[in-house]
């Protein structure tokens, strides 16, 4: 099982988490790329420890909207997607060439990737881009979404995940964060839902039975306050359990 978070999230001189302690723990970075956060030095200081440590990486683009972090949908057509995406993924495969890195794969962010959930002329965009691009890209989506079934009909190499800190609906889709039961809080409370997962393959949601997800990765997002603890904790509980951490592509 792959443990990933969202990191390089900052911009300038405003850090946004604890990316050098979390790429210690995690198997898998999404570096944001210069659109819901990140400029050119915070994603090259970012590869470049992500590199040092042998952590998977990934490209993180989102709507161009550092104000509303990326949580917000811009309109958009899906051929400007497509090529907001390519710009983008293209800027981090750019710094990476100068921080030794590489980058092996592509996850939406927020509204992105909670749009593409659901409209497939959206995930088809995504997939586009992302086949488009050099580097033999794959696609890292929401378990059960439309961008999963867009990357596999794409014959991209699509790879699916779960989120350790966000409750479910009943159809598979996250709580809306303006709701205020949106989040799990708790390092040991996110670990007990995973490990339960794990065993039963069903996911517990709100206002329903739990809903079978396939998953080759978790995700911890990186700009909680207590992201670290949670990932250490989802790290030790996976591990003591039997359960091997390992990035879900080379």
């Amino acid at each position: 099982m792959d443990l990933n978070s969202d990191l390089g999230e900052g911009f300038g001189p405003w850090a946004m988490g604890d990316d050098a302690a979390m790429l210690g723990i995690v198997t898998s970075a999404n570096i944001a790329c210069g659109g819901h956060a990140s400029d050119p030095d915070t994603m090259f200081a970012t590869l470049r420890m992500a590199a040092e440590k042998g952590v998977c990486i990934g490209a993180h683009p989102g709507y161009a909207d550092r104000l509303g972090f990326g949580r917000r949908v811009i309109p958009m057509e899906p051929a400007e997607i497509a090529r907001m995406v390519a710009a983008q993924v293209g800027a981090l495969q750019g710094v990476a060439a100068l921080a030794g890195a590489k980058v092996a794969y592509v996850k939406a962010h927020g509204a992105l990737a909670n749009l593409a959930a659901d409209r497939r002329e959206v995930a088809d965009a995504i997939a586009g881009a992302v086949k488009a691009l050099p580097g033999g890209l794959a696609i890292l989506a929401i378990s059960g979404t439309e961008l999963e079934a867009a990357g596999r009909a794409a014959d991209l190499p699509t790879f699916s995940e779960i989120f350790a800190d966000r409750a479910y609906l009943p159809n598979g889709r996250l709580v809306p964060r303006s709701r205020p039961d949106a989040m799990i809080l708790g390092a040991k409370a996110a670990a007990d839902r995973l490990i339960d997962f794990l065993d039963s393959g069903r996911m517990p949601v709100i206002g329903g039975d739990p809903i079978p997800l396939a998953a080759q990765s978790i995700c911890v997002h990186g700009d909680s306050p207590e992201a670290v603890a949670m990932a250490a904790e989802i790290r030790a509980r996976l591990t003591a359990a039997g359960v091997k951490l390992a990035p879900f592509r080379a």
